[in-house]
C-alpha cells in the first residue's frame, strides 16, 4: 500500500505542476522519476525495490505493451505508403549506425565483451517519442518531422526485439533462458504478429453481426478488451507481446477507425497511467549504488549515446532529403530511450549472463539521463516552430491585450498525456 500510495501522490503533484510543466522545461516524467528514486532504498526508504522484484518487470512489461498498443492505433498505412521513404532512412541505415556506434563505444570505454556490447547496442537502439511531445504532438511542428520520429519510434521496438534476444543467447546465459534458440526466438515473433492481426479481424467481424454490437457509451471497452485478451493470450503461449501490441493496433485503426476513434482518450489515459508507473518504479532503481558501479568509461559512453551517436546516425541517414538543417537537427537530437529499454534491460538482467548487471547499469544510467534531457528540452526546442501559436489563428493574432499569446496555447497535454498524434 506504500507503493500506491506514493504513486497517488506522485500523481497528484504531477497533474498539479503539468500546466508549469507544459511551458517550461520542468517535466511530469522527470518529476515521476525522481519521485521513485528518493523514496527508494538509496534515500527515504519508504518503498524497497530491487531489479528483481515482480513489480519492475510486471509494470514494465504493462507500460510498454499499453504504449505500443496506443502507438499502433496512429498508424496510418495510407500515409504510411505515400511517405515512407524517410522513416525507412531512418529505420534502415539511422538504427543500424547507432546500434554499431553504441556497441563500439561500449566495447572500448566500458570494457564489455563484444557480444555484451552489440547487446547493449541492441537494447539502447529503440527510441521512445513519449518524452519529446512537445515536438510530436504538436500540428505546428511540419508534418514529415512529425512522422518521422512517430514511425520510427513506433517501429523500432519490434525490429530491435529481435536482436536483443540473439545477443543474449549469443553471450551465453548461465540461468533461465539455456533453453532459447533462433528457432524458438522467431516463432514468439511469429506468433506476436499473429495473434496482432488475427485478434482484432476476429473481434472486428464479431462486431459487425447484426445481432451483436457495443452501446455508444461502452464502445471505448470494445478495443480495450481485445487488448487485455490478447496481453493475456501473449504470455500464455509466450507470443511476444510487444510485436502483438504495435501490429493490433494498427490493426484496429485500418479495419474498424470508428474503434479507434471511441478509445483514443481512454486508451491514452491508461497507457499514460501505466507509463507513470513504470517511470515510478524505474525511478526507485536508480540508486546513488547504481550510480557509482557505472565507470568513468561507462558515463563517457552514455553521454556520448545521447549526444553524438544517436544526432550523428539520424543526420547520416536524412543526407539528401528535403528536411531543412532546423529539421534535420531536431531530428537528430530527439531520440530517447523509453520503455521498450528499460524492458529490454530488464531481460538482460535476468538472463544470467556474464556481464549482464554491468550491462544494466550502463543501461539504466543512459536512460535516466535521456529521460532527463529530452523531456527537458522538448519545450523549448518547440518554440522554433512557433508552436505558441494554435493551428488555425492567422498569424499575428493576440490573445492578450498585452499583445502576448495566450499562456492556453502553450499547453501540451500534461507532458504526454496525450499521445503523439
Amino acid at each position: 500500500m506504500v507503493l500506491v500510495a506514493v504513486f497517488g501522490a506522485a500523481l497528484l503533484i504531477a497533474v498539479l505542476l503539468s500546466g508549469l510543466a507544459a511551458r517550461t522545461v520542468l517535466s511530469t516524467s522527470f518529476l515521476f522519476l525522481v519521485g521513485g528514486a528518493l523514496v527508494s532504498d538509496g534515500f527515504l526508504g519508504l518503498i524497497h525495490i530491487t531489479p528483481d522484484s515482480e513489480i519492475v518487470a510486471v509494470t514494465a512489461d504493462l507500460a510498454l505493451f499499453a504504449v505500443l498498443f496506443t502507438d499502433g492505433m496512429h498508424v496510418s498505412f495510407p500515409k504510411l505508403r505515400a511517405h515512407w521513404k524517410n522513416p525507412a532512412r531512418a529505420l534502415g541505415l539511422g538504427m543500424p549506425l547507432a546500434f554499431v556506434g553504441m556497441a563500439v563505444a561500449t566495447h572500448y570505454l566500458a570494457g564489455l565483451d563484444w557480444t555484451t556490447s552489440f547487446l547493449v547496442g541492441a537494447v539502447l537502439a529503440p527510441t521512445d517519442p513519449v518524452f519529446a511531445s512537445a515536438i510530436v504532438g504538436r500540428k505546428e511542428v511540419p508534418a514529415k518531422l512529425r512522422q518521422l520520429l512517430n514511425v520510427e519510434s513506433g517501429i523500432n521496438d519490434g525490429l530491435a526485439l529481435p536482436f536483443v534476444l540473439i545477443f543474449i543467447v549469443a553471450a551465453g546465459p548461465t540461468s533461465g533462458h539455456t533453453e532459447a534458440s533462433f528457432g524458438k526466438i522467431a516463432l514468439e515473433l511469429g506468433l506476436g504478429l499473429a495473434f496482432g492481426v488475427l485478434l482484432p479481424l476476429l473481434v472486428n467481424g464479431l462486431a459487425r453481426f447484426s445481432l451483436l454490437g457495443a452501446e455508444p457509451k461502452l464502445q471505448p471497452l470494445l478495443p480495450l478488451a481485445t487488448g487485455i485478451i490478447l496481453y493475456a493470450v501473449c504470455h500464455l503461449t509466450h507470443a511476444n507481446p510487444y510485436l502483438a501490441a504495435f501490429s493490433a493496433g494498427a490493426v484496429i485503426t485500418a479495419v474498424s477507425p470508428e474503434a479507434k476513434t471511441a478509445f483514443e482518450p481512454l486508451g491514452e489515459a491508461l497507457a499514460e497511467l501505466a507509463k507513470f508507473a513504470a517511470l515510478l518504479v524505474f525511478g526507485a532503481l536508480l540508486t546513488p549504488q547504481l550510480f557509482g558501479d557505472l565507470s568513468f568509461g561507462g558515463y563517457v559512453a552514455v553521454v556520448l549515446a545521447i549526444v553524438l551517436i544517436r544526432p550523428a546516425s539520424m543526420l547520416l541517414s536524412l543526407i539528401g532529403t528535403r528536411f531543412d538543417r532546423r529539421e534535420k537537427l531536431v531530428a537528430a537530437w530527439f531520440g530517447p530511450k523509453g520503455f521498450a529499454s528499460v524492458v529490454y534491460g530488464l531481460l538482460v538482467l535476468q538472463a544470467g549472463i556474464p556481464q549482464g548487471e554491468q550491462a544494466y547499469t550502463l543501461i539504466a544510467v543512459c536512460i535516466a539521463f535521456s529521460i532527463i534531457a529530452h523531456s527537458s528540452t522538448d519545450v523549448p526546442i518547440a518554440r522554433i516552430f512557433h508552436v505558441d501559436d494554435l493551428a488555425g489563428i492567422p498569424e499575428g493574432h493576440d490573445d492578450r491585450a498585452d499583445g502576448r499569446p495566450d499562456e492556453r496555447i502553450l499547453k501540451r497535454d500534461n507532458d504526454g498525456a496525450s499521445r503523439p498524434s
